[in-house]
């Protein structure tokens, strides 16, 4: 037996149908099998001061299931000696239950040539990344048939996101599931409340590879930042999920719907996309003006989008898509988050320095440029930036609530997301963690190079 750490912990509990919801039993510690198939949890119940166990095993095809649950013991030791037998080396793998598939390995191309996306994961540097992807897609409650040759081939970001999504949900404690084949997930928190998400992706027009690709240029002009082409390229993506009528579905009518939004429509636009979705969703940009002495950050309206087809603006500006709730995006949908939270949790492989840059929202008022920050992501100053100890998979998913919603989704059901809503007329922010982030890129390097700086990134 071998007691885990708390970030390691925290990935196998991602397999749990509530994730890291545990309660009023909280787990005070874990410990794994020797040859890792088996993960032992004391919890403490907070009542009572008593403790109890959840043994997990995994079946044949790697899957976590539970296979056993006790209470009433007086101390952590009594619980862990519980469970000593079932943690012994070269025990059985558990069987499938009854008309369950059986999961294909993520490691078996079968014969399929791999995207470079997905070759990348072999890589000594991104190593964990390939384990937490992993780790991921064992946790998903039925992932599609052709989720793992979608995954190695054509439509790595597509699964990437929905596994990312996967992991931000129960990392919240949510109840995560997928019974029916669309949308993607239905989630619930313990208070009850729930909503179906369907997870997509902004691609590009025409195909193009992803790795060591040159960043597309970036946008200055301020109407097309916000109007431009990548405001056009959510609008379409939205567009063409909100034409399937998700929300007639018999097991979705009457209940809220969210469409969660992932960026890859050029290589790098996800250091600059967001804006764009904000003029789309809004139909506003933003400026700073001197009032009172002061630089304020003024809205500017628009009712189109650029370009001849004057698509409109504003998808949030009236009750013309009630039956959508909210837009989750991330700017974080990337190799680099999965290395960066296995790896800010449990350290980097020998001989690697990952370095994190960007910029931190502005919190202060009229503020229209973020705060930049450049971190190694195994350092105290980094961890310290998250509860947790480690960066979170919710760190940077933000959500814009619809406000003329037919079913809104509360504020709870997503508790550690970063929320916008229309208060009085005017769109304000809500969050959990003193640092976000707008944008962000990670850097990896040799120890035995010097340190990067951020003055190495601003020249």
């Amino acid at each position: 037996m071998r007691e885990i750490p708390r970030w390691e912990f925290d990935f196998y509990a991602l397999s749990l149908p509530r994730g890291h919801g545990f309660g009023d039993k909280p787990p005070v510690a874990a410990w794994s099998a020797g040859d890792g198939n088996g993960c032992g949890i004391v919890t403490e119940n907070i009542q009572d001061g008593s403790f109890g166990l959840t043994l997990m095993r995994r079946r044949v095809d790697f899957v976590w299931t539970v296979t056993k649950r006790a209470g009433g013991f007086e101390t952590i030791e009594a619980a862990r000696r519980a469970l000593e037998r079932d943690l012994a080396v070269g025990l059985a793998l558990e069987p499938l239950p009854p008309g369950v598939v059986m999961r294909a390995p993520l490691s078996d191309l079968a014969g399929r040539e791999p995207s470079d996306a997905f070759r990348i994961l072999l890589n000594k540097t991104h190593h964990p990344a390939a384990w937490a992807l992993n780790q991921l897609y064992l946790a998903l409650p039925k992932p599609d048939r052709n989720w793992v040759s979608d995954c190695q081939t054509t439509n790595f970001h597509t699964r990437l996101w929905e596994a990312q999504l996967l992991a931000s949900f129960r990392e919240q404690g949510l109840l995560v599931e997928q019974p029916f084949e669309s949308p993607d997930f239905r989630i619930e928190n313990p208070l009850g409340g729930e909503a179906w998400v369907e997870a997509v992706t902004a691609n590009p027009p025409v195909p193009y590879n992803h790795v060591n690709a040159p960043f597309a240029d970036m946008p200055t002009d301020r109407e097309e930042i916000f109007f431009g082409a990548a405001a056009l390229r959510f609008a379409k993506t939205i567009g063409n999920k909100l034409a399937r009528r998700y929300d007639q579905l018999p097991h979705v009518f009457g209940k809220p719907f969210i469409l969660a939004v992932a960026d890859f429509q050029a290589s790098g636009s996800m250091l600059w996309s967001r804006e764009g979705l904000i003029g789309y969703l809004h139909g506003l940009s933003a400026t700073a003006e001197e009032i009172g002495g002061q630089m304020q950050a003024v809205p500017m309206p628009a009712k189109h989008l650029l370009g001849s087809a004057r698509f409109p603006a504003g998808l949030f500006a009236n009750d013309q898509h009630s039956e959508l709730s909210a837009v989750i995006f991330t700017n974080a949908c990337s190799i680099a988050k999965l290395n960066r939270v296995a790896i800010s949790g449990g350290g980097a492989p020998a001989g690697c320095r990952y370095t994190r840059i960007g910029n931190f929202f502005d919190r202060t008022p009229g503020a229209l440029k973020g705060i930049p920050f450049c971190f190694d992501i195994t350092s105290d100053e980094y961890r310290g930036l998250w509860p947790h100890g480690y960066e979170p998979w919710t760190a940077e998913m933000e959500v814009f609530h619809n406000p003329y919603a037919r079913h809104p989704v509360s504020f709870d059901l997503l508790p550690e997301a970063t929320h916008w809503f229309e208060q009085d007329g005017e769109w304000m922010c809500s969050s959990v963690y003193e640092a976000s982030v707008l944008w962000s890129q990670t850097l990896i390097t040799s120890t035995e190079q010097p340190a990067p700086t951020l003055d190495d990134f601003l020249r």
